[in-house]
């Protein structure tokens, strides 16, 4: 018998390559800077079942760029996806890559367009601001100042989007955050856990269960110890 799970990992399976210091990935920076810092001084190769879902998330974008595409859908075009992001920053550079810009005809507006895959639509009402901070980075260097945020769900493909108005204040928070990771990584100084700071537990606690620096992180500063963390 095949084991055709066996074939998927391997088919997907890419060479494992530490991140380098000084550059650094949008898709990141909304992140708690404490695990994006481990993921530099402590660099893991990727679990084969967060691959799957990564490229999951791939087939998913294809299918929008099919979507936005086809002649079925004239009130829409696609003007370019996938496109290569660069930053350059004092020493340090930031790349990835936009999904997509769209051209909306009746307005005659371009929209930048990040799409998003998830198991449920039903917690979310509002873009995320992780994946807003991201958005507002691209629209900053890229001049254009309308953006959306597209989440699709895995199973039924149900889609819920959210208009990303241009926000300066965010996207120099975007930047500031870069400085301060690689100013960290470059003095080997561990940033706060921000996700278990005060204030910061409702709304970001979620990143404390899914992170894979969870057991260093607590080790590095058990429960109470961090400054300004509540105790108890």
């Amino acid at each position: 018998m095949i084991d055709f799970n066996k074939l998927i990992d391997q088919h997907l399976k890419r060479e494992f390559r530490p991140k380098q210091v000084g550059r650094y990935y949008p898709s990141e920076i909304g992140s708690c800077l404490r695990k994006v810092w481990y993921s530099y001084k402590m660099p893991r190769e990727t679990e084969a079942d967060l691959v799957r879902i990564f490229q999951a998330g791939n087939i998913l974008h294809d299918f929008v760029v099919e979507v936005i595409k086809s002649e079925k859908n004239p009130e829409v075009e696609l003007i370019w996806s996938e496109y290569p992001f660069k930053l350059e920053i004092k020493d340090y550079l930031i790349s990835g890559r936009v999904d997509d810009l769209i051209l909306v005809k009746m307005s005659g507006e371009k929209l930048l367009l990040e799409v998003k895959s998830t198991k449920s639509l039903h917690y979310i009402e509002v873009a995320q601001p992780h994946h807003e901070m991201q958005l507002q980075l691209y629209m900053h260097a890229l001049g254009v100042h309308n953006g959306a945020r597209l989440y699709i769900e895995k199973n039924t493909l149900n889609t819920r989007m959210f208009t990303v108005p241009y926000n300066e204040t965010v996207a120099a928070e975007a930047i500031h955050r870069f400085e301060t990771l690689n100013t960290k990584l470059k003095e080997n100084k561990i940033p706060d856990p921000e996700a278990r700071l005060p204030g910061n537990r409702k709304r970001l606690g979620w990143m404390c269960s899914n992170c894979d620096y969870r057991i260093e992180c607590f080790q590095e500063n058990p429960k109470g110890s961090v400054q300004g963390e509540e105790s108890g």
